[in-house]
């Protein structure tokens, strides 16, 4: 018996962590539609990748309209089955620095076009009993000097994650995944090739060791999974342990 086809829809897939839901995804047998403000990396093997500014689905809805279409015309009649809003904007700031500009690009990003994509895609997930995954952070609930805009924009995320399950109910299932420090190149490159830093953060976290993006890709498939229906609404942490570790300066 033919098995139907099963798609997934993933934002900022030209990432490090990106790239390994587009990976894992491919992997487990979907049909992974990427989307990316930037172009198509090399190597990416995906069905379908669509070069888009979150941005402007989130405030022109003509552009809106017409990637709402490009996405139904690779889905067809098949559903949507997984939803994952990974793209995010992370402007450094603090109170005194930040402006409106910087405000509305960090909402936009993180935290609408997730909102309005959910919105949009609701017939194809509902058709499927889909399931919508929002890439959240540690930063939603343990944050650091000049993270404000975006500590606030993965706050409310994870917020909206457990609003939309309850408004949502049985239709579609919505959960969060909050990652700490995730191994990708754009992490190693902050650290100015100093290893000793590098390994500093890593031994700071109980697990000894930072996340690595293919394993936040299979946490991403196991929540996906029909075997996960009871999971919903959830904010599920993925951080070594470092949101349990108290902290005193010596």
């Amino acid at each position: 018996m033919h098995k139907p086809q099963r798609y997934c829809l993933i934002t900022g897939s030209a990432g490090g962590i990106g790239q390994a839901l587009v990976r894992g995804f491919s992997s487990a047998g979907y049909q992974v539609i990427a989307t990316d403000v930037d172009v198509k990396p090399k190597g990416m093997n995906c069905q379908y990748y669509i070069q888009a500014d979150l941005s402007l689905i989130t405030n022109d809805e003509q552009y809106a309209a017409n990637f709402f279409s490009t996405v139904r015309q690779y889905v067809r009649s098949n559903g949507l089955h997984v939803l994952i809003n990974n793209a995010a904007i992370q402007i450094l700031g603090g109170v005194d620095s930040l402006n409106r500009q910087d405000w509305q690009n960090t909402l936009d990003v993180n935290l609408l076009a997730p909102f309005f994509l959910t919105k949009s895609f609701l017939p194809e997930l509902e058709s499927v009993k889909g399931s919508v995954i929002n890439i959240s952070s540690i930063h939603a609930t343990l944050t650091k000097s000049n993270f404000v805009a975006y500590a606030t924009s993965k706050a409310a995320l994870s917020g909206m994650t457990k609003a939309m399950a309850i408004d949502l109910g049985s239709r579609v299932r919505v959960n969060a995944i909050e990652p700490a420090a995730i191994e990708t190149e754009m992490l190693i490159a902050g650290f100015n090739n100093n290893p000793a830093l590098l390994k500093n953060l890593k031994d700071y976290h109980p697990a000894g060791r930072i996340g690595q993006a293919d394993e936040l890709a299979k946490l991403a498939i196991a929540i996906a999974s029909d075997g996960m229906s009871s999971l919903h609404g959830a904010c599920v942490t993925f951080d070594g342990g470092i949101s349990s570790r108290l902290f005193d300066p010596e």
